[in-house]
């Protein structure tokens, strides 16, 4: 490489020179190293000391290309959790190609994550097929059979101390419970206290989970849920003592697995996994909340789920339900502060109406009612 006279660089050095920068991503490494190279002395130093110099910078600059390809190749740190309730962050989920089923023998089924599926109680129902209404308010619903979500309930069964002396009672009360649940077809999958996951409806099929409900993202909104989603129940119960856990370790070891799979079968968005209290209304009052289950503590991020609980309520901003003191009481924090929200949501749309919340509102609940007596006709339809 030969430096040229009048202190200018010769074509070589030139694009040498280029080359090395074009391999820096960071603009500021890369000033400096251009910097450096332009201080690199001429004119009466030896060859030998040159050559040392630009070996010099090559390998720095080699190295902090280096390091931050690494640096941009390491995935981020897990989120700190948001609250107290949530002490540990959610264990990285595998993609999707990642989950598939091992095996299945009999009545189980094994899958690549470690979850394994009972399905000693499962039971028939029929295809899901519903109606979904465009969340902009404009045309007519549309059928669909495709899943839209999952809603997390507790059995609000029997609880017995989940201590080895009452182990016999402990299964008894299971499979009592797994038998009634079977005979109602209630839900598609129950997590009981020792962890294992039972099918009850097929995934394909409506079960009777969630009666009056409401809830919508940002395309569709659902009005009862039964055909919509997935009922996925806990052995629990929301009636326990403060000091008492609300789902064992093991139930949520499996909850993980389980939500595991059903985002790599079903590409369920985000916002759509809820719990019964978020969904559950009372077409008799116009109130938010018939059944509470879950309404605070729910693990959603030890689960590896967003914590859906601030998501304001589609039943009070797209059909003027309320809230009463009763289920204020009952929820998470997050979760009131989402109500405030959706009300705070109902105000602005009123105003842009130029209308009285009030008379807003109103006119929300009368547009539910044509709703649900659309969604009332088509499940007395004949079904194919």
């Amino acid at each position: 490489m030969r430096i040229g006279h009048h202190g200018h660089r010769a074509p070589q050095f030139r694009v040498w020179t280029e080359n090395v920068a074009g391999n820096i991503g960071d603009p500021v490494r890369r000033l400096r190293f251009l910097r450096a190279v332009a201080a690199v002395p001429e004119g009466r130093r030896t060859r030998r000391r040159r050559l040392g110099s630009i070996a010099i910078l090559l390998a720095v600059a080699l190295a902090a290309a280096f390091a931050l390809k690494r640096a941009s190749a390491r995935p981020p740190a897990p989120a700190a959790p948001s609250s107290s309730l949530h002490r540990t962050a959610p264990a990285p989920s595998p993609p999707a190609s990642e989950i598939w089923q091992v095996e299945s023998r009999g009545d189980s089924e094994v899958y690549s994550n470690g979850l394994r599926i009972d399905n000693r109680y499962a039971v028939a129902s029929h295809p899901r097929s519903y109606l979904a209404f465009p969340a902009s308010g404009g045309g007519p619903p549309v059928r669909q059979t495709r899943l839209a979500g999952v809603v997390f309930h507790s059995t609000e069964s029997r609880q017995l101390p989940f201590e080895a002396g009452h182990n016999e009672a402990l299964k008894r009360v299971g499979e009592s419970l797994l038998d009634y649940l079977r005979r109602r077809r209630s839900y598609h999958f129950l997590i009981d206290r020792f962890g294992r996951v039972y099918r009850i409806v097929a995934e394909t099929d409506a079960a009777d989970h969630a009666g009056y409900s409401v809830w919508g993202d940002d395309r569709w909104i659902y009005v009862n849920l039964n055909q919509s989603f997935l009922g996925v129940a806990f052995e629990s119960s929301s009636r326990l003592a403060a000091d008492e856990p609300a789902i064992t370790p093991a139930q949520t070891r499996s909850a993980v697995m389980l939500a595991e799979l059903l985002r790599a079968r079903y590409a369920i968005p985000p916002s759509n996994w809820v719990t019964h209290a978020q969904v559950s209304v009372n077409p008799s009052n116009m109130r938010i909340g018939w059944h509470v289950d879950w309404a605070s503590g729910f693990p959603f991020e030890q689960i590896g789920l967003p914590l859906n609980y601030a998501e304001p309520p589609p039943a009070i901003w797209a059909f003027g339900f309320a809230a009463d003191p009763t289920y204020s009481a009952a929820a998470a924090p997050a979760l009131r502060s989402a109500v405030e929200n959706a009300d705070a949501l109902l105000a602005r749309r009123a105003a842009a109406d130029s209308l009285r919340p009030a008379v807003y509102r109103k006119r929300l609940q009368e547009q539910y009612r044509r709703d649900l007596d659309a969604v009332r006709r088509f499940s007395s339809e004949p079904r194919d």
